[in-house]
């Protein structure tokens, strides 16, 4: 009878345990549902609206970019992830100058408009301006459209880009052209280093630390951790010419891939 008994024990189910840590990541992924992408998207909505509100007199864009600035704070905050700004001396406060990035997160973007310490525009995506309220913001705010349809039309798009440049205002400019999928740096276009050279001023990296493991791509959960944003120090491209653009562009992806991996392993 013993015998049997302790067979019948070895065959009644077991109860699923369910440990800690998953019980966390099962609290946090719903927090993020229910608490964090609500107060993003109300968030970015609520500036959004401002912002075009503002875009009626607002010519110059101030207005708008502190709105835009005011907006990135916020998120970071609702992210609880405090950014460290690296090398500030080596920003080119008074002048134009094409400022590159790596590209691991839609956090990317908040994160430049936080702490970078002037007004720019950004180069982004022609299909970004179908989108409610974010194409909105970037059409009235002065956001210069890339074209990638064909190669001339992405010519064009780059010529308004030094355009921006000539009249003395910065550009910021992922050349990855889209997130990063592993965290990895991927080729770059030639595009920054081609509108740096068109218009004859600096090129400056910018890495960026800790956005692609915040909210890596295709994850809606966000994963609080202190950031990191590195100014690199500025190249010249006085004397070059637009033949050098493949160049440049090796020697800046060089330049995020050595600090990335300095600070990232």
């Amino acid at each position: 009878m013993s015998t049997a008994n302790e067979t019948l024990k070895t065959e009644e189910p077991i109860a699923p345990q369910h440990t800690p840590s998953a019980a966390v990541s099962w609290a946090w992924r719903w927090a993020n549902y229910l608490f964090f992408a609500p107060l993003i998207a109300v968030a970015t909505v609520f500036f959004g609206t401002i912002s075009l509100a503002c875009g009626v007199w607002d010519k110059d864009g101030r207005q708008q970019h502190a709105l835009a600035r005011l907006w990135a704070r916020v998120l970071l905050r609702v992210a609880m992830s405090p950014v460290t700004l690296e090398h500030p001396e080596r920003l080119l406060v008074d002048g134009a100058a094409v400022y590159a990035s790596n590209h691991l997160s839609y956090y990317d973007t908040p994160v430049l408009y936080a702490k970078l310490p002037f007004q720019f525009r950004i180069l982004a995506k022609a299909p970004l301006w179908k989108t409610p309220f974010i194409g909105w913001y970037l059409e009235r705010s002065g956001q210069v459209p890339i074209d990638q349809s064909s190669a001339r039309a992405g010519v064009v798009s780059l010529g308004r880009g030094a355009k921006t440049l000539a009249g003395g205002m910065p550009m910021v400019i992922f050349p990855e052209g889209g997130r990063a999928f592993n965290g990895k740096l991927q080729p770059m276009a030639a595009g920054a280093a081609w509108m740096a050279i068109k218009a004859q001023v600096p090129l400056v990296p910018l890495t960026l630390v800790g956005t692609y493991e915040l909210l890596p791509i295709h994850v809606y959960a966000l994963r609080p951790r202190p950031l990191k944003l590195i100014v690199g120090e500025p190249i010249s491209t006085v004397g070059m010419t637009t033949r050098d653009a493949e160049a440049l562009t090796e020697r800046l992806r060089g330049v995020i891939h050595e600090t990335y991996v300095a600070e990232h392993g």
